[in-house]
């Protein structure tokens, strides 16, 4: 199945550009939320490189964020980036929980794998295991719960995209299928082609 960035950024503007100024932007190297201001009339979702997973991440944010955090660049969240030590690696950890189940169920909703990240390949490696189970157990707690309301409109329209059935059940979701890290890293060097 392709899987394009361009068809991401259709979708989050057919779904969302009407109700909350927002569209989802290829951009460079660094992903970032801008707010809407002087130099910009929408907010923007931007994701890097035009990687189809950084855009799955960066809108699992964005659907996470509240109204008051829309208002704010990067949803007013602190980042210190590759490199972080134990108690940064697990703070950072603590906050990618949701944001990472609601980006596993996009991938469920696209059809694609989907592997949980640490993000900091030159500090601390922590316990990834223990990061994945608590990503699944969010995303059973969502399947069993509900998404948060932006989630779910654009899982629904991944699903419709995609052809995908719906809704998604927990067996949908296992630790045991996702990829490894380097599998990864080589789909985002095609996935920019």
């Amino acid at each position: 199945m392709q899987h394009t960035y361009q068809d991401l950024i259709a979708l989050f503007e057919q779904v969302f550009f009407l109700q909350y100024n927002t569209r989802l932007i290829k951009g460079d190297d660094e992903p970032l939320y801008s707010p809407a201001g002087e130099k910009c009339p929408y907010h923007q979702v931007i994701f890097a490189h035009g990687y189809y997973a950084s855009a799955f991440h960066e809108i699992a944010h964005w659907c996470q964020a509240g109204k008051e955090r829309r208002l704010l660049e990067d949803f007013g969240y602190w980042y210190i980036p590759d490199g972080r030590n134990e108690k940064q690696q697990k703070k950072f950890e603590q906050v990618e929980v949701i944001p990472q189940a609601i980006e596993w169920a996009f991938n469920v909703a696209a059809q694609r794998k989907f592997h949980t990240s640490a993000d900091n390949l030159n500090g601390y490696d922590g316990d990834i295991i223990d990061f994945k189970v608590k990503v699944h157990q969010q995303v059973l707690v969502f399947i069993e719960n509900g998404f948060p309301p932006r989630a779910q409109q654009f899982i629904e329209a991944l699903t419709k995209f995609y052809q995908t059935n719906s809704p998604l059940i927990a067996e949908q979701f296992s630790c045991s299928d996702e990829y490894s890290i380097e599998e990864n890293e080589k789909e985002h060097e095609y996935a920019a082609l």
